[in-house]
């Protein structure tokens, strides 16, 4: 029986997802976390064969004597993680004690932006100007040669974390000072702004080759939506991923994989289209956040899950997407900081939409708020579905127009 051990099966809550969708299959499962065996809930305990403590999973260290004692005990197939900060330690963690997976060289790919892109150009993939910078004169001199609007990331972060755009001299100095850039062994990313609509794509590979995607549309762009708290921010997956429109965005995401050395993984990449082409942006090498693997299964009749145990326990495949709906998620923020008073339009939305309702998010009065850079699902939230593309975006853009959330401070 093929022998698994997981990396931190409790937080995000979702990970226990991927728990489940192992133990359905049959996979003996081991798993490495950060709290004891006590505070494991009882399906948890049910499912694992074993579970090792660590102080932090994302010390290599630890991790590896973990996993060399699991190891003495019984053969280990495969050594799992999906959480962007859990990747890299993996990597390095699976080399060491001969596991076959992703390799540290595509981890590290998957995780340094400079890095990547330089790989993605050279082998003719689209990407913006960019350069990994070490001082503030490096970051000047970029800006000198592409001019203005540069966006300012952590050479590692994910998605627009930390990211900063600057369309002036006093906005980079700004940005080169959040970023902490001019510390002894810091390295930023820099980049050339990319105007466009952005979106993401989401694949599971088996052994180098794209088996499942899925393609997902935000709107507005992820930092406007950051950084703007009146905007209630969506994000929308289709169900028109097989027609010609999206062929341009499959053949990118097939060549990004190729080049990166991906083998069997899930993958999330960050794309933009707009005057300049198609651009690529970003990619991480394990599911996307978000929670969007639910929007997925609901729009495709799959269990991602499982079927990802499938993937890296049998290396096969045992589902196929429907494409019958269209599925997404909106975010709705409170109108200001401070501690939730209550909700306006709730009724209003149930009595029109009920039907296309998947699930929803509503802290309770009392609550603290949380920061508009948080994130789509810090605050209240609803998620939708419908077999017509334009029409649920309609009823979402409804929602973010009905809907009020209320604070006080």
């Amino acid at each position: 029986m093929i022998h698994i051990v997981f990396i931190e099966p409790r937080f995000p809550a979702n990970q226990k997802q991927f728990i489940r969708g192992l133990a359905e299959i049959g996979v003996t499962i081991s798993a490495i976390g950060e709290r004891s065996k006590e505070t494991l809930d009882d399906e948890l305990r049910h499912w694992l064969t074993h579970y090792e403590e660590v102080t932090n999973v994302c010390d290599e260290k630890q991790v590896l004597n973990a996993v060399k004692f699991i190891q003495r005990h019984k053969h280990v197939d495969r050594l799992e993680a999906t959480v962007e900060a859990h990747i890299m330690p993996c990597a390095h963690v699976r080399e060491a004690a001969g596991i076959p997976g992703t390799t540290a060289r595509t981890a590290y790919l998957c995780r340094d932006k400079p890095a990547m892109k330089e790989i993605l150009r050279a082998g003719g993939v689209s990407c913006a100007e960019s350069t990994a910078a070490s001082t503030a004169d490096e970051v000047r001199e970029f800006v000198a040669r592409v001019g203005y609007p540069v966006m300012l990331k952590p050479r590692d972060g994910a998605g627009a974390s930390g990211a900063a755009r600057a369309d002036t001299d006093r906005e980079l100095e700004a940005a080169m000072r959040a970023l902490d850039l001019g510390r002894p062994g810091r390295s930023i990313a820099v980049e050339e702004y990319i105007e466009g609509h952005e979106g993401f794509y989401d694949t599971m590979t088996l052994k180098g080759r794209i088996v499942h995607d899925f393609a997902t549309h935000y709107y507005p762009n992820v930092l406007e939506a950051m950084r703007t708290r009146w905007i209630s921010p969506q994000f929308v997956t289709t169900n028109r991923i097989d027609q010609p429109g999206y062929d341009e965005v499959k053949a990118m995401g097939q060549k990004v994989v190729t080049l990166l050395g991906i083998e069997t993984s899930a993958t999330h990449m960050e794309w933009f289209s707009g005057p300049k082409g198609l651009k690529f942006s970003e990619i991480g090498c394990r599911p996307p956040g978000v929670r969007a693997w639910d929007l997925y299964n609901v729009a495709n009749d799959m269990d991602l899950y499982r079927e990802w145990g499938m993937f890296v326990a049998a290396g096969r495949v045992s589902q196929r997407p429907s494409r019958r709906l269209a599925t997404g998620i909106i975010a709705l923020r409170p109108d200001r900081d401070g501690r939730i008073a209550g909700y306006e339009g709730l009724g209003a939305v149930r009595e029109a939409f009920g039907d296309h309702l998947i699930d929803w998010y509503l802290p309770p009065e009392g609550s603290p708020t949380q920061g508009v850079e948080a994130g789509y699902m810090a605050n209240a939230w609803v998620r939708m579905k419908h077999e017509n593309y334009d029409h649920l975006r309609h009823m979402l853009d409804m929602v973010g127009r009905t809907v009020k959330v209320r604070a006080h401070g």
